[in-house]
């Protein structure tokens, strides 16, 4: 008997797709199972939102959700505009593209790694969907396959970084494994992982990629490995340098010269330099000679490690050799002569090195003026700042300040100020270190108005001199009592957003108080306060002694008080002062409630304190009798 087909009403149809689902099987066999007859890999991905449901078929091609798949393949065909349509009217079943439908799509273009990276970048940017590794593995291979290697470091890269502080982090190179069975791949993915790691700064995820590559019988090529060793090297990690060299000798990856000189710095820095004729023996051997960047890498380190007879050795075997010195060479040996004392060699060596056809630069220059300036010879210095004006190679902020410095060893200021002047004729610029030295310079020689009248005139040049350079401006007017010039300045630093110190603070309010200018000085005490600077004893000793000394004892005492209870200063020679001011008046009972007062505030008097008791004692004594005299 053959029953009618069953129908239900379309609202009970919706209801009936939205039910949960309890699939009795679990979905990955479902899909295994589904797929067996395709020519496409197997996925599997538990995370899937698509269900199958025999009612699918029931809804329109673009509402049923077995079918998103071949509507995004289908879409991709027609180029970009389409997936973009596309995505409204897929709108109500997009929710079902998962990471398994992902990396169908992905799979399906292979063979066009521009359809499949349009693909990714519209799921990962117009969707908003987070691709799992898995996904970026097959892209990875995708692009590495049709040989669109920057854009699988670009893709490798991002998912290094997105999954760096998690526990994925360890998983990266075991997901591109197990993803090469899914999809054509190309072992120089593992290269490019190598790389990637390096080029993000992780040297160790990179270090056990490789490891773990050569252990499953992918080889790296010698670029990735030299990639990794000089990671390696800037960490300092001079062992496991050692380690990859031997693990390629052991894989059959052959170093080229690169490798050999990465492995020289390593023997230079992790102090085997003592070992390098055995090294260099043993490149030779690998069919390698030492180039120019090996022997300037070695007579570098033998330099800085002061081994000189070496360098020089090195530099006269380069000519056997026929490797020819370049600039890096003759400077490295003319600063090391120089550090000696040895200028006068230095500058033949500077004259044979231009014979030979190698031009000097500014670092060249620089090494001949800098131990001439240290010898004392400024003389020299000038003539070789001339010459080199003359070659077309224009000073630097090195050369200048050495020059300037030199000069001011000597203590010639003035030959270094006219020195600027010319140099600045010459369209060489100042930097800001030249006149922050010239201006402390001239302060320590006691000539604050000379170093004012240079920051007023490169004030005009918007030079912007530091915090100390301001602060020493400031401490040598004020030990010429110029406290008006100055507070001045210290206006000039507010203007140019440089917040006043405490020893800005201390120098103006130590010379207020000493030139009878207390009550200013107690304004720049709240202005300090309000600024959140604490004060000092030194403060509570200028302030207090420039009220005793205009003759203002209450407001000394008050003082007094209020930098014991506020900052807990209890400073015995600023106590001693207001003692004195009270012991003129010879009043002894006045002198004990002070001293009462100042008990309880936690002062404790001392020696000298008694000696002025005993001075206000003495001097009662002698007004009383000066009394009855009159009397």
């Amino acid at each position: 008997m053959n029953r009618p087909p069953l129908t239900y009403p379309a609202n009970q149809l919706q209801m009936l797709l939205t039910l949960p689902k309890k699939p009795f099987l679990n979905i990955n066999s479902l899909l295994k199972f589904a797929f067996s007859s395709s020519s496409l890999p197997v996925i599997q991905d538990s995370e899937s939102k698509a269900f199958s449901n025999p009612l699918y078929h029931l809804l329109p091609q673009t509402q049923n959700p077995n079918n998103i798949v071949n509507l995004i393949c289908s879409s991709l065909n027609q180029g970009n505009s389409h997936l973009i349509l596309l995505q409204d009217d897929l709108k109500g079943i997009l929710p079902h593209l998962g990471n398994l439908e992902i990396s169908r799509v992905l799979l399906r273009c292979q063979s066009d790694s521009a359809k499949a990276l349009t693909f990714f970048e519209w799921v990962k940017n117009d969707l908003g969907i987070k691709p799992t590794n898995h996904n970026y593995c097959l892209i990875v291979h995708i692009l590495a396959w049709n040989k669109k290697f920057s854009l699988a470091m670009k893709l490798l890269c991002e998912l290094i970084e997105m999954v760096k502080d998690s526990s994925q982090s360890a998983e990266v190179f075991q997901d591109l494994l197990l993803s090469t069975e899914d999809c054509n791949s190309d072992p120089v993915v593992f290269d490019i992982l190598i790389k990637a790691y390096a080029k993000g700064g992780l040297i160790k995820e990179g270090f056990r990629s490789f490891k773990n590559s050569i252990e499953v019988g992918f080889l790296p090529s010698v670029i990735a490995c030299n990639c990794l060793l000089n990671g390696l090297l800037k960490l300092k990690c001079f062992d496991q340098c050692w380690q990859v060299y031997k693990d390629m000798g052991r894989a059959g990856i052959h170093p080229n010269s690169y490798t050999f000189n990465i492995l020289t710095h390593v023997f230079c820095k992790g102090g085997g330099v003592d070992k390098v004729n055995e090294f260099l023996e043993k490149m030779e051997e690998e069919g390698f000679d030492p180039d120019l960047v090996t022997y300037n890498t070695l007579i570098s380190s033998y330099c800085k490690k002061g081994r000189f007879t070496d360098a020089f050795y090195l530099y006269r075997i380069m000519y056997r050799r026929n490797v020819l010195p370049d600039l890096v060479t003759y400077t490295a040996l003319m600063n090391v002569l120089c550090k000696e004392g040895n200028v006068k060699e230095a500058h033949q060596l500077f004259h044979r090195m231009i014979h030979r056809g190698v031009s000097p630069d500014v670092v060249s220059y620089n090494t001949l003026i800098y131990g001439y300036c240290k010898e004392g010879k400024i003389q020299e210095s000038r003539l070789l700042l001339y010459e080199m004006i003359g070659n077309g190679i224009f000073p630097d902020n090195y050369t200048c300040q050495v020059i300037v410095e030199g000069y001011g060893k000597e203590g010639r200021l003035l030959s270094a100020l006219n020195l600027v002047v010319e140099l600045q004729r010459f369209g060489v610029s100042i930097s800001e270190n030249v006149y922050n030295y010239l201006i402390v310079a001239l302060c320590h020689e006691n000539r604050p108005f000379a170093a004012k009248s240079l920051l007023e005139r490169i004030s005009q040049e918007a030079i912007v001199l530091d915090m100390e350079t301001y602060n020493k401006l400031i401490e040598s007017l004020c030990e010429s009592d110029a406290v008006s010039d100055a507070l001045l300045l210290k206006e000039e630093m507010v203007n140019k957003n440089l917040k006043p110190s405490h020893f800005t603070y201390r120098s103006l309010i130590q010379c207020l108080c000493r030139t009878s200018r207390s009550e200013e000085a107690l304004s720049l005490l709240r202005e300090m306060l309000e600024s959140g600077i604490r004060p000092d004893a030194q403060i509570c000793r200028a302030l207090i002694h420039g009220y005793c000394k205009e003759m203002d004892v209450n407001k000394a005492e008050s003082l007094l008080g209020f930098f014991a209870t506020e900052f807990q200063i209890y400073d015995s020679e600023s106590y001693n002062a207001v003692f004195s001011m009270f012991s003129e008046d010879g009043d002894l009972s006045k002198l004990m409630e002070l001293q009462h007062r100042l008990l309880k505030l936690g002062y404790a008097p001392n020696s000298l304190t008694c000696k002025y008791v005993i001075h206000g004692l003495w001097k009662g004594i002698e007004l009383e009798k000066l009394k009855h005299h009159v009397e």
